[in-house]
C-alpha cells in the first residue's frame, strides 16, 4: 500500500469518530454559516468514509499482509510506527552516546564545527571512562604548542617522482553516483578550500570532481571506470587521459573496501544515463557489474606490477592500494613480494571493518574484516619488520569523526587519515540511512535532481572546510597536550585502551615489530605462523 492511500485512512481513521462532534460544536465559534460548515463537513465525512471502507476491504480480502486481513485498517497503524521508528529513537529516546555508527555526540560536534560554532563540552563527560575498551591517552605537564606547518605529509617513496604533500585529514572516496552531483561539488570546492585532498571513490572522475579544482586522488577499482574498454578490461590510454590532468595527485588502486570485503557490485542498466556512461566508459543503459577482483592481476606480485605500471602511465604520482585487512597471510604475501621484486607502493590505505558510505550486505557488513585501528596497528608493524616502513606511507581510512579519532589512528601507526561519513555529515546528512534507497532527505546520497538541489555548493562547502580545519586544529592541539611538537613523535605505546580493571597501551595488547625482524628467525608468535604461510607468488 503506498504512503499516499496509508495517508487516507489515517485521515480517515481520526476524522470519523471526530467530525460528527465537530458538526455539533463548530458553529459555536467559526465564521462560517452553520448550514455551509455542515454541508462541507459532512461530505468530507463521506468521502473519508468511503475511502476507509475501500482500504478496510482491500486488506480483508486482498493485502498480502497477515495483520491486514485479519485487522483490516488498524493493522495499518503498525507499519505508520514502524516506518517513523528510526526518527522517534534519534530525536526523543536514544541517549547522546547510544547511537550508532554515529552517535549524537558525534554528530553535533561536527556540526558545530561545520558551522563555526563552540564546540566545548560543558559540565564534564557523560562517557563511561571505566567501560572495557575506551580509548584514552595520558597528557603531559610539559604541554607544548605544534606548529600549523606540521599538518602536512609528503606523499612518494623511492619510486615516485612528482611527490604529494598531503593535508593530515583527508576526504575518502565516494562516488559521483553515490552521491549527488552537488554534494560531489561541495567537497571538491571544500578541498580547494581547504587544500586537502578529495578520493573520487571508483566511480571515476566526473565533472563535479573537477569544478572547483580541489586536489584529486583517482581510486581505480576492480570495474575500472574511467579507464576501461567495453569489455571491461583496463585501457592504458583511457588512463593515462585522465591521470596525467592537473588536479590528480595520487592514484588509489581499490583492492577492497571495509563496507563489503572481497565483494563486487552491480551498476543496473536503468541508472547508466548518458552523463554516467560517459564518466566511466560503459554503454548507456546496459548493466555493468564490478566484480569482486581486479581482472588485471591474480597475484601479489601482479598488483606490485600494476602499481609500477600506473604509476608510469600517471607520470611519476605517488600511487598506493587500498584494501580492508582479512586474512593477514595474504596482506604478507604482498610484502614478501615487495621483497622480491622491489616494487613498492608509495602509500597503503587500509580500510576499517567498521564499513562506510557504501551499501553492503548485512553479513559483509558485521562479520567480514579486521577493525581500522586493529588493522592499521597490523599493517605498520608488517612493515616496520619487513624493513619497508620508511618508504611507504599508511592512510587509515576507518570511522572518524574527531580530533582524537585521528590521533589514535596515527598513533598506532597511520600518516594521515580520510573520512567520508563525517565529510557527509559536515554537508547536512542527518544519518537517516537511506542512502540505497536514493531517497536521501539532505539531497546527498541520491541521484533525484531535484533532492539533490537541497545542497547549496557555496555554503556547504564552507562548512565542511571549517570542520576540517578544526578537526585538524583539535587534533595537533592535543599532541601539544601530549608533550608533542610534531605528529611524528606518536606511537602506539600512547594509546590505551582499557582491557577489564586494567588500561594497557597497544604494544602490550598487540605484538609490536622491531625493524627488520620478520627477516630473522625471532619472530613473535603473534606473527610467526600468518609470515611463514605468506607467498611472494600467490595469495
Amino acid at each position: 500500500m503506498t504512503p499516499t492511500v496509508r495517508f487516507f485512512w489515517i485521515v480517515s481513521l481520526l476524522w470519523l469518530p471526530l467530525s460528527f462532534f465537530w458538526l455539533g460544536t463548530a458553529t459555536q465559534w467559526t465564521l462560517i454559516p452553520s448550514a455551509l460548515w455542515s454541508e462541507a463537513s459532512a461530505l468530507i465525512s463521506f468521502v473519508l468514509a468511503v475511502a476507509f471502507v475501500a482500504i478496510g476491504l482491500h486488506d480483508l480480502y486482498f493485502s498480502e499482509s497477515n495483520l491486514r486481513r485479519n485487522y483490516p485498517v488498524f493493522a495499518n497503524l503498525r507499519y505508520l510506527f514502524e516506518t517513523i521508528r528510526p526518527e522517534i529513537r534519534q530525536y526523543f529516546i536514544a541517549s547522546n552516546l547510544e547511537e550508532a555508527p554515529f552517535n549524537r555526540e558525534a554528530r553535533d560536534l561536527i556540526y558545530r564545527r561545520a558551522k563555526n560554532l563552540n564546540d566545548t563540552l560543558p559540565f564534564g563527560t557523560e562517557n563511561d571512562l571505566m567501560s572495557d575498551g575506551y580509548l584514552t591517552v595520558f597528557h603531559s605537564i610539559k604541554a607544548t604548542v605544534v606548529p600549523e606547518d606540521k599538518s602536512r605529509v609528503l606523499f612518494g617513496g623511492p619510486q615516485c617522482i612528482k611527490p604529494y604533500s598531503a593535508s593530515l585529514l583527508n576526504i575518502s572516496g565516494m562516488s559521483f553516483g553515490a552521491l549527488s552531483a552537488n554534494a560531489i561539488s561541495a567537497l571538491n570546492k571544500a578541498a580547494a578550500i581547504g587544500k586537502f585532498a578529495h578520493n573520487t571513490g571508483e566511480g571515476s572522475i566526473s565533472d563535479y570532481h573537477r569544478a572547483w579544482g580541489g586536489d584529486l586522488i583517482w581510486q581505480v577499482g576492480t570495474g575500472y571506470f574511467g579507464c576501461r574498454n567495453l569489455d571491461g578490461s583496463f585501457n592504458d590510454q583511457a588512463f593515462a587521459k585522465n591521470a596525467l590532468t592537473e588536479p590528480v595527485k595520487m592514484i588509489e588502486i581499490k583492492i577492497s573496501q571495509g563496507a563489503k570485503p572481497s565483494h563486487g557490485g552491480v551498476l543496473p542498466g536503468a541508472k547508466v544515463t548518458e552523463e554516467i556512461a560517459r564518466i566511466r566508459l560503459v554503454e548507456v543503459g546496459k548493466t555493468v557489474t564490478s566484480p569482486a577482483n581486479h581482472p588485471e592481476f591474480d597475484t601479489p606480485g601482479g598488483l606490485l606490477d600494476f602499481v609500477k605500471r600506473l604509476r608510469e602511465l600517471s607520470g611519476g604520482k605517488p600511487t598506493g592500494f587500498k584494501l580492508c585487512i582479512g586474512r593477514k597471510s595474504e596482506f604478507m604475501s604482498i610484502v614478501k613480494a615487495m621483497l622480491v621484486s622491489g616494487i613498492y607502493p608509495d602509500f597503503i590505505t587500509v580500510d576499517g571493518a567498521e564499513g562506510g558510505t557504501g551499501a553492503a550486505p548485512v553479513e559483509f557488513s558485521n562479520r567480514l574484516g579486521l577493525p581500522c585501528l586493529e588493522a592499521t596497528y597490523f599493517v605498520h608493524q608488517v612493515l616496520v619488520g619487513a624493513g619497508l616502513r620508511e618508504h611507504i606511507r599508511i592512510i587509515s581510512a576507518g570511522k572518524t569523526a574527531s580530533g582524537f579519532d585521528m590521533l589514535s589512528k596515527i598513533a598506532v601507526g597511520a600518516d594521515t587519515v580520510n573520512a567520508a561519513r563525517s565529510m557527509m555529515l559536515a554537508l547536512g546528512c542527518v544519518q537517516s540511512k537511506s542512502c540505497n534507497t536514493n531517497k536521501c532527505p539532505t539531497g546527498i546520497a541520491t541521484q533525484d535532481p531535484v533532492r539533490g538541489k537541497a545542497v547549496d555548493i557555496d555554503d556547504k562547502s564552507k562548512r565542511v572546510a571549517n570542520y576540517h580545519r578544526g578537526t585538524v586544529h583539535a587534533f595537533l592541539e592535543m599532541c601539544g597536550a601530549l608533550g608533542y611538537d610534531s605528529p611524528d613523535m606518536l606511537r602506539p605505546c600512547d594509546l590505551f585502551q582499557r582491557v577489564g580493571k586494567d588500561l594497557k597501551h597497544f604494544d602490550q595488547i598487540f605484538s609490536p615489530l622491531s625493524a627488520g625482524q620478520l627477516l630473522t628467525t625471532s619472530i613473535p608468535d603473534a606473527y610467526a605462523e600468518d609470515w611463514q604461510r605468506a607467498s611472494a607468488d600467490s595469495f
